[in-house]
């Protein structure tokens, strides 16, 4: 390939098989030295942080690709519409999330500084993606540069740092982990609208398949107990030991819109599974660092509440989240996280779908409700899928929409969440953080020499020849 770097040549010859294969943990970043017993190195060497080139692609590498394709079948066999919106955006990404929606948020930190990767979505995703080449191979360097550039938002000039010592960092972390010359990505996940999204989804089921929400940590809710298991014995034909509380309770049931031999409880929701995107997203990073020949390392960050917080006397310099404390007195705490502070977001920069960034939760359906409707509406994106645009209107037309029932309940549980808890979620941070992290470096190649197999680490002893400026 003419004008290019060798090492951008190999890395699309490289087989994604021999990836998969040869994928490894290559904790030791160069300039890194280890004490360990009879394992201990001490570097001779300079921290190298990643070139430029190399960070740019393992940026591409965690977002936007293409358009998705909406092939799910609107009809039921016996009787009824799907729904017609369950995905929650229109272009695709690098990893697979439910739902398309996408909530997974990457922050990269190194020597130079700490960035939100933001998520390119629309309009500004589409322009970004029509000026470039269709294959990646065919991207030249400054295409690779230029995507990352458009995709980073500083949000500190310094790197994430925190107390080298437990609970920040665990094990021989504390040594290895977050060091000059290496370079961290980290996920962070917004639950708030894949949460309020989940809810609407699963209402939007068939008559008699639609759940009764209940809280099934009803005890810490005041309410008299009794009046729980009279309204279990007369709506449920039973009594339990620990009677739920139903949301929306008698009328919900009486009406016939939930069936109340389906139970929701609150607590299984969690992330509505909307942190799986992250652990594809690092994956995907361990891949790609495999193909260039860096070193690359899945291990435990600083866990919440610490990722979030930046308090510089204290010696954290988190993400600088706003954290959200419950107003809200309990004589018997309900379980954790939903009396802790709760991760909101980063003013201006990164806003959860909650209080205080909307004034209720209503708001809150109404404006994921909006964001939808104009994803969908968007007929120059959501019509590159297909080959006759009349297949786009027929899709819109044909598919069901959500009931005014199905709003109507949707923010019934989540004012009640907000109400109860003082927070939304409740179950989980507004943002989670899963608890890892991926550092890619160029690797201590002397350590790597003196104790291990070549075979181990053979792309990466030839990375240097490749990629040299």
């Amino acid at each position: 390939m003419p004008n290019k770097k060798s090492g951008l040549k190999e890395l699309f010859d490289y087989p994604l098989l021999s990836a998969i294969l040869h994928r490894r943990s290559r904790r030791v970043a160069q300039g890194t030295s280890i004490h360990s017993g009879a394992m201990s190195h001490e570097s001779t060497n300079a921290p190298a942080p990643l070139r430029p080139l190399e960070e740019a692609i393992l940026i591409a590498s965690t977002g936007l690709t293409a358009i998705t394709t909406h092939d799910g079948p609107l009809d039921y066999k016996d009787d009824g519409k799907e729904l017609a919106t369950p995905f929650m955006n229109i272009l695709g990404r690098a990893a697979s999330s439910p739902d398309n929606s996408q909530p997974t948020r990457i922050f990269m930190t190194n020597d130079d500084g700490t960035w939100l990767i933001r998520r390119l979505e629309g309009k500004e995703g589409l322009d970004l993606l029509k000026d470039l080449p269709a294959r990646w191979e065919d991207w030249a360097e400054a295409d690779w540069l230029h995507v990352a550039d458009t995709a980073k938002h500083r949000i500190s000039d310094r790197r994430l740092d925190f107390p080298r010592k437990f609970p920040y960092y665990m094990g021989w972390n504390r040594q290895i982990s977050n060091v000059p010359g290496t370079t961290m990505f980290l996920p962070i996940v917004d639950t708030t609208r894949m949460y309020i999204n989940g809810i609407l989804n699963v209402l939007a089921s068939p008559d008699g398949e639609r759940p009764l929400f209940i809280d099934d940590w009803q005890h810490f809710h005041p309410r008299n107990i009794k009046d729980w298991a009279a309204w279990a014995a007369d709506h449920l034909g039973l009594i339990p030991d620990i009677p739920y509380q139903p949301i929306g309770g008698v009328d919900r049931v009486k009406g016939g819109f939930v069936n109340p031999k389906i139970m929701f409880p609150l607590g299984l929701a969690r992330t509505m599974l909307s942190d799986h995107e992250a652990y594809f997203i690092q994956q995907n990073l361990m891949l790609v660092s495999q193909a260039l020949g860096l070193g690359s390392w899945v291990h435990a960050c600083a866990q919440a509440p610490y990722i979030f917080q930046r308090d510089d006397e204290k010696g954290l310099h988190g993400l600088g989240f706003r954290m959200e404390t419950p107003k809200k007195e309990w004589t018997c705490w309900p379980p954790l996280p939903s009396t802790q502070p709760n991760p909101v977001g980063i003013n201006g920069v990164l806003e959860g779908l909650c209080p205080p960034y909307v004034t209720s939760m209503d708001e809150a359906v109404d404006r994921h409700l909006e964001d939808k409707r104009a994803a969908y509406a968007d007929t120059a994106i959501f019509s590159r899928s297909y080959r006759d645009a009349g297949d786009v209107e027929r899709f819109r037309a044909s598919g069901m929409q959500y009931s005014p029932e199905t709003i109507e309940y949707t923010k019934e549980i989540c004012n009640y969440i907000f109400d109860t808890y003082g927070r939304f979620p409740a179950h989980t941070d507004a943002f989670y953080a899963p608890g890892t992290w991926v550092q890619v470096c160029h690797i201590e190649l002397e350590y790597y020499e003196k104790y291990f197999n070549p075979a181990l680490y053979r792309r990466q002893s030839e990375h240097a020849s490749k990629w040299s400026e």
